[in-house]
């Protein structure tokens, strides 16, 4: 297969060796504990990387600061190698301790496996990455971190190529920076691996590919999962030759401690110095206790398998190695393993003691609240025995206390005393503070918020040219390449044709491949791209060149993106704007309006819904300015309608979450966005003509919504409202009707019922007939207005059809 071959002349010292063998049972000590620690009911689930430890152990050897890892939940041993994780911290894991400090990771809010580092400070400002070893957070779904990881290594070509970006060092020192990625030879099999895989190969990035290939994907064994049961036999053409890029691909076995050192320190050589992705297909590795505590793997395994699994455990081998190399004596190893033991041993119950000593305390509090409001109250003997019942539960979480003064206070609803409300404001402390500690930081916290961008005004004059739409975006995102070599933009027909709609047309030419930048079709990466980059520093554009091909990128938007600054409690950030367009595109898979979906799925994602390429240039602007991701959709077709370019076109913002109202009225509100608003408008216009007077609201974007309330001001002067929008019913139409009807109180100001406009429930048919009977049209406007107003007085407003 071409595979690169390794020689074995390699010199460790053996004080070296030793701590490596020592970290490495420290590690399985770990694992085996935190296995007993779920089953004794102190965890909820457990995932452990028992039998990667050596190999973990030598890819840690290669891995330098400024490096960043982009892996999956096995790399516990990786993360104590390089210093970025103590066993303490990974029990406070398996816990969930939401105190930062304990868990610096997730906070808690990630089950155990799940490993990342603080790239931000308390403020949510960058710390220097250059001078740290790095690691991305990582998500559960399989093959999720490998369009990330991509754009870890593509920022490095960027730092290295950009001559212009060689004064960002605390990002990156010329693009030296090697972006490590690991990942189970079963999810080899996903498609994002091999949409990143590639895209790697053709963007020619530093990045060390690793496959811990254990042979199986939980119960299913190689052969079912790839072609040739190898993946490095079923990637064998990538392997790089004299006339052609590709990757450099390397096997070696899980339990060689000397060739795994080897193997990765000559990977990582050719990634940093070449820029050259590298392929370390790790085979012969084992899973001493199964896939997960969910079940045991003698189910599946051969009695055969389970001794070959024994036999070539890597501590085992490594063991043996040891000692036949006449490296340390067998007393020597006994003593290692005994205080790898203890030493885990020791973390475990520093991690135990230290998450339940605030919970402790939180329940003496309540027990003591609880006791005092007994003696006030008719209810003594239950309140008593609910105290009783607090203190007997074993292994207490807060949920336990918040559900014995919950029962207390239903208890003693009709009473007043001072106990009681005591016992009242304890809860409402102790909820603020598990919001705090469970709900906090899904959008950024700091001074760099998009909602603390200050509004910039657009500035037209007489002299305003007037052009079409797409010129104005033209415009803005000449002004923000100029003003910034951090910005860049990559998607399909980005570059050299300047997007299908021309917003990036001559921008290549004039600021190079490296900045406006054509991709492969492949929407997953083309995201993943944006992340990585967005997490080392750069303000990437990425293109996704139709609304409904989201879809491709959807996973990765939500449970990467969408979930980052909220799963790392604050910790990272990756300020990526994802533009597209939609709306009236016509046809099945172009209508361009999945916006349920979109709501749905991202949030912790800004969701910028423009009317115009003017409004759309203003959030560019505003987010460029920002430390939080956006999906802007811009709408598809209004790139030739004619707009006026501000005077100030790369430097007006416009706020988030602040609808604006195109036309006062007096009859009925009507809220709408984006391609909507033309067609509301103009039915606006019709009505108007017959008597009936419409107040029209742009919310201009979902999410945020309307954070001041300013539309049920309107619904207080008009008492009716109309949601018209392009998506299905029960879609964008009724998450509107939610916020402002239930959440801004605007029922109690309603004479009307309330009402939505929606699409059809199926795909909007193709062509202009098929469009009109499946969306919304100005007639189905006029209609829906006229027929509550026809409700309203049915003498002035007769039945029309």
């Amino acid at each position: 297969m071409g595979a690169t071959k390794t020689d074995r002349k390699l010199s460790i010292g053996v004080e070296e060796i030793l701590n490596d063998y020592r970290l490495a049972c420290e590690s399985r000590e770990a694992s085996l504990m935190g296995r007993k620690e779920v089953f004794m009911g102190k965890a909820k689930f457990g995932i452990f990387g028992d039998g990667k430890e050596v190999a973990q152990i030598a890819m840690a050897k290669a891995f330098k600061n400024g490096d960043f890892r982009s892996g999956y939940y096995r790399d516990q041993t990786f993360m104590f190698a390089i210093g970025q994780l103590s066993v303490q911290e990974y029990f406070a894991q398996l816990y969930a301790h939401t105190d930062v400090k304990a868990e610096p990771a997730s906070g808690g809010r990630s089950m155990n496996g799940h490993f990342g580092t603080r790239l931000l400070d308390e403020n949510g400002a960058w710390k220097k990455q250059t001078e740290m070893k790095n690691s991305s957070a990582d998500i559960s779904p399989t093959a999720g971190q490998m369009p990330r990881l991509l754009g870890l290594a593509y920022a490095s070509k960027l730092y290295r190529q950009n001559k212009d970006l060689h004064q960002f060092s605390d990002f990156s020192i010329t693009g030296n920076e090697v972006a490590f990625g690991t990942i189970g030879n079963a999810s080899t099999s996903e498609g994002p691996f091999f949409e990143s895989i590639n895209a790697a190969g053709v963007l020619q990035v530093p990045m060390v590919m690793s496959v811990w290939d254990d042979e199986y994907g939980i119960s299913v064994p190689k052969e079912f999962h790839t072609t040739k049961g190898s993946i490095s036999e079923f990637l064998a053409g990538i392997q790089r030759t004299k006339d052609k890029a590709g990757f450099e691909v390397f096997v070696v076995k899980g339990w060689d401690y000397m060739a795994l050192v080897e193997t990765f320190e000559k990977a990582a050589r050719i990634a940093r110095e070449e820029h050259v992705p590298t392929l370390i297909h790790v085979i012969e590795m084992t899973q001493p206790q199964g896939h997960s505590t969910s079940g045991s793997h003698e189910r599946y395994k051969s009695k055969d398998r389970l001794q070959w699994e024994a036999d070539f455990d890597c501590l085992k081998k490594m063991r043996e190695w040891i000692l036949e190399n006449e490296l340390a004596q067998e007393a020597d190893l006994e003593l290692i393993e005994k205080e790898a033991k203890e030493g885990a041993k020791l973390a475990k119950t520093a991690a135990w003691n230290a998450f339940m000593e605030d919970i402790k305390n939180e329940q003496s509090e309540a027990i003591a609240v609880i006791e005092r409001c007994a003696e006030d109250s008719n209810f003594i003997g239950e309140i008593h025995q609910a105290a009783s019942d607090l203190k007997k539960t074993m292994n207490p979480i807060r949920l336990d206390s918040i559900k014995a003064v919950k029962k207390v206070l239903r208890l003693t609803r009709s009473e007043n005393t001072e106990a009681r409300a005591e016992l009242v404001t304890w809860l409402n402390n102790a909820l603020a503070k598990n919001k705090e500690r469970f709900s906090s930081h899904l959008l950024s916290e700091s001074a760099q918020s998009a909602l603390k961008v200050e509004e910039v005004k657009p500035d037209f004059s007489d002299e305003s040219p007037l052009v079409d739409g797409r010129e104005v975006l033209q415009a803005c995102f000449d002004a923000a390449l100029a003003r910034d070599p951090r910005v860049f933009a990559i998607g399909e027909d980005v570059g050299k044709i300047g997007d299908v709609n021309q917003a990036f047309a001559g921008l290549q030419d004039k600021f190079g491949s490296l900045r406006v930048t054509d991709t492969g079709i492949r929407e997953a990466t083309i995201i993943g791209q944006g992340i990585g980059a967005a997490l080392r520093g750069l303000r990437p554009i990425t293109e996704i060149q139709y609304l409904d091909y989201l879809l491709y990128a959807i996973q990765i938007l939500s449970d990467d993106l969408a979930s980052l600054q909220y799963r790392t409690a604050g910790g990272q950030k990756a300020p990526l704007i994802i533009r597209t367009r939609g709306h009236r595109l016509e046809g099945v898979w172009h209508s361009g309006s999945p916006m349920g979906m979109i709501l749905s799925s991202l949030r912790g994602i800004h969701v910028l819904v423009p009317r115009n390429m003017t409004q759309a240039a203003g959030f560019y602007n505003t987010m460029l300015k920002a430390d939080e991701p956006a999906l802007i959709i811009e709408c598809l077709n209004g790139y030739r309608l004619k707009e006026r370019i501000p005077n100030n076109v790369g430097e007006f913002t416009l706020p988030l979450g602040v609808p604006e109202v195109l036309k006062e009225g007096t009859d009925m509100t009507v809220v709408t966005y984006g391609s909507m608003c033309r067609i509301v408008m103009q039915a606006a216009e019709e009505l108007e003509e017959i008597g009936i007077s419409v107040e029209v609201i742009d919310v201009q974007t979902l999410l945020p919504f309307d954070v001041h309330h300013s539309i049920v001001d309107s619904i207080k002067k008009t008492n009716r409202v109309i949601f018209a929008d392009e998506d299905v019913p029960g879609g964008a139409s009724a998450y509107m009707m939610q916020k402002v009807v239930e959440e801004q109180g605007a029922y109690f100001h309603l004479d009307s019922q309330p009402v939505t406009i929606a699409a059809k429930e199926h795909r909007p048919a193709y062509a202009s007939d098929g469009d009109y009977f499946s969306k919304p049209s100005v007639e189905t406007v006029f209609d829906t207005a006229y027929a509550l107003m026809s409700e309203v007085n049915p003498t002035k407003f007769p039945e029309l059809y």
